[in-house]
């Protein structure tokens, strides 16, 4: 049997195992044994060591922690503070509170890394409070579903680890890669809500009275302890004081002590002072209980109960459990397909197509788009890594790069019918056809496009230039 037949052969039986509902991680395991059979004759062996190999990972400790960050902070006040903190900022701007979308949904993603949640959480408190105030419910739908996906692009995202590990490039050069784009996105939409406002001034609600800066303040006192969390989880990465695993270990112990309130900051902050006044721990162990400590005192009120606490380590259980199965068998999947030889012969046989590099990038983001339509973001990437990372290295692109694009390329998928997540989450929010929250979420779906255009003319300028810059000092 010839290479392309094999390789035809694969899909079509990768096709069918999914088609037929068999779990994604052991479709790939299957695909992979069955390539391994054909090259090699011991293909146990290369299956073990494969799984092994993915998930016993320091690099991917980082995963299930920044999952559990974010299921604790989603069963906290926090989507309701982000409301009420950031509305008062923001009302006398041209499409008032819409904006409060865009910023709630960039901040809260930047602490959930999850796009469903982002949009779920932010749309309970958002929807009702802009249809009682009068705002257009096409745009309000249209822009949650959308700034949903700032979820997966704004660091830490769970998207990004899974692409990091499955490509072999740091976590930290692609977190820090994705904060300019995830601002322009940000940027965008907001810039289209003014422009739509001020092109439709008969659909906005009156002004609302001004509010004096002492006001404002006061209103978004409680936001304090979530922008210094995101702050030194995102910062301590940034600088290189902590690896991502060390900063979303952080994270959780963080996001734990504000969910817990008060009382448990104040106990902890007099039992590190304590141990620290009688020489049982020095300074430079005592100061960051203490920081923490007076998170927890920040806060407030707790909403930490023992079953919210217990369904936080379920949800970041099963959640982390999935993922990484999923890494372990597109692993030895990959592994399989280097021994046949498949994407070697792949990529020498784009090199004679004589394509260019952007040709290959058009037809990359048509591929992801239509993938987009029947898979989630985790399996797009575990599915494409072993075939595309060559093809794309050959192509003299940056990988970290490369994962940027791929991760705006899902935020599309994310709001691509019939299988676009945030679809179905604002088709369950607002009771409406998921084809017209789609035609809704339309011209936010074009800013998504015109920034994979914009990072892809200016790669350096938007994505990796700054990694480059911070991580060289």
């Amino acid at each position: 049997m010839d290479l392309l037949s094999f390789a035809l052969l694969l899909l079509v039986l990768l096709c069918v195992l999914l088609g037929a509902g068999l779990w994604i991680a052991m479709s790939l395991a299957a695909v992979g044994y069955v390539a391994m059979v054909f090259v090699h004759p011991s293909p146990g062996l290369f299956l073990a060591s494969s799984f092994w190999e993915a998930t016993g990972s320091w690099t991917l400790a980082a995963l299930p922690m920044f999952v559990w960050m974010g299921e604790i902070l989603f069963r906290t006040k926090l989507s309701e503070e982000l409301f009420n903190g950031l509305a008062p900022w923001v009302r006398r701007i041209p499409g008032g509170l819409l904006h409060v979308n865009i910023l709630a949904c960039g901040i809260f993603g930047s602490v959930s890394g999850s796009s469903a949640a982002t949009c779920a959480t932010v749309s309970k408190i958002a929807l009702p409070e802009l249809k009682r105030r009068g705002y257009d419910e096409n745009v309000a739908v249209g822009s949650l579903a959308t700034s949903g996906t700032l979820g997966i692009l704004i660091p830490p995202s769970i998207i990004m680890v899974v692409y990091a590990v499955a490509a072999e490039v740091s976590i930290i050069r692609v977190f820090i890669a994705g904060c300019i784009p995830g601002l322009l996105v940000m940027l965008l939409f907001s810039a289209y809500i003014a422009v739509w406002a001020l092109l439709n001034p008969g659909k906005q609600p009156k002004a609302e009275p001004r509010m004096s800066f002492a006001e404002k303040m006061r209103a978004s006192a409680k936001l304090i302890p979530c922008a210094v969390l995101i702050v030194v989880v995102i910062g301590t990465m940034f600088v290189g004081w902590a690896t991502a695993t060390e900063a979303a270990a952080f994270g959780v112990l963080g996001s734990l002590l504000m969910a817990a309130g008060w009382r448990t900051g104040a106990v902890l902050l007099a039992a590190d002072l304590l141990a620290w006044a009688f020489g049982l721990v020095g300074f430079s162990q005592a100061w960051p209980i203490a920081f923490f400590a007076l998170l927890g005192l920040a806060a407030g009120e707790s909403v930490l109960t023992w079953q919210a606490f217990i369904d936080s380590v379920k949800g970041a259980t099963r959640l982390s459990c999935m993922i990484m199965f999923i890494l372990a068998g597109a692993a030895f999947l990959t592994k399989a397909m280097a021994l046949t030889g498949i994407p070697a012969a792949l990529a020498e046989g784009v090199v004679h197509l004589n394509l260019g590099p952007y040709g290959l990038i058009a037809i990359l983001t048509v591929v992801y788009v239509l993938l987009g339509t029947a898979l989630d973001g985790v399996s797009m990437i575990v599915l494409t890594t072993s075939i595309v990372i060559p093809l794309v290295q050959q192509a003299g692109f940056d990988l970290v790069w490369f994962g940027i694009f791929i991760v705006l390329l899902v935020e599309i998928a994310e709001i691509t019918p019939p299988v676009g997540f945030n679809l179905f989450v604002m088709q369950t929010m607002t009771g409406k056809e998921q084809t017209e929250v789609a035609m809704a979420s339309l011209p936010f779906f074009l800013m998504l496009v015109l920034t994979v255009v914009l990072c892809t003319i200016f790669p350096v300028t938007l994505v990796t230039g700054l990694p480059d810059y911070l991580l060289s000092r």
